[in-house]
């Protein structure tokens, strides 16, 4: 491994310190009330949501240890429902952006229900229930990680609304992810997936942010034998569809 990996790694892997601290004085709060004093309800619910999304740091935390470890070829394969899979991931966005949503999501207990909740944010899901309740075989971490980013890129550059469809292939799981935003010009389509690129600041359809995510997903796609393409042009948005082995 190289050094500037192993310096990434060391720096991420502290991190795991202080939040770990953070989640522990969080619960002792909401569960030791005899000790620190009572809670109102609006105190619980900001401390529930709190504690919620030092989880979701922790999560993402382990996703960039886990980006190393994909780089060494490490794979821990692991049996995981679909449905499962999918209502976590969203319920994982929208705690950061919508709290109402979120908590709409955890109540659901059905594709129908999901379908419901996410059509009202502009978000709509194709999937058969027969692979809906499906198993599969595969890294559930890094299955996670892939979506959780092709999805919130997908909400970020939106218009109005995101595609997600997701089919069984003969020997892959096949998932489509496509927004209506201002899309992706041909001449970047190469270099979206190059780590640390951003496209002109000064087009309407520029990138925010390190440029690392689509890098990310590619890597970690790679490494497990997958694929993803990407379809767009300037203006009509852009579907990113990915391949994955099980």
């Amino acid at each position: 491994m190289e050094k500037s990996r192993i310096k990434l790694d060391f720096l991420v892997h502290d991190l795991k310190v202080p939040l770990a601290v953070i989640e522990a004085g969080i619960q002792a709060l909401l569960q030791r009330r005899d000790k620190y004093g009572p809670l109102t309800e609006k105190q619980v619910k900001v401390l529930e949501r709190a504690l919620r999304n030092t989880i979701i740091t922790k999560t993402l935390v382990n996703d960039a240890l886990e980006l190393g470890r994909s780089s060494e070829g490490v794979i821990y394969k692991t049996p995981f429902k679909l449905a499962s899979i999918v209502q976590d991931t969203f319920l994982e966005i929208f705690d950061l952006r919508d709290q109402e949503t979120a908590e709409r999501i955890r109540e659901c207990n059905s594709l129908q229900a999901l379908k419901q909740v996410l059509s009202e944010r502009g978000v709509f899901l194709a999937v058969e229930e027969q692979l809906w309740n499906e198993s599969f075989l595969q890294d559930e971490r890094k299955v996670k990680q892939i979506l959780r980013n092709l999805l919130s890129n997908a909400l970020k550059y939106r218009k109005k609304r995101v595609d997600i469809k997701i089919e069984r292939g003969e020997k892959e799981l096949n998932i489509f992810i496509k927004d209506d935003g201002e899309g992706i010009p041909s001449r970047y389509h190469k270099k979206i997936f190059e780590c640390y690129f951003q496209m002109d600041m000064e087009e309407n359809h520029c990138v925010r942010g390190h440029g690392v995510g689509l890098a990310g997903v590619l890597v970690l796609l790679e490494d497990m034998g997958g694929e993803m393409s990407l379809q767009s042009d300037e203006g009509k948005g852009a579907t990113f569809s990915v391949k994955i082995p099980v």
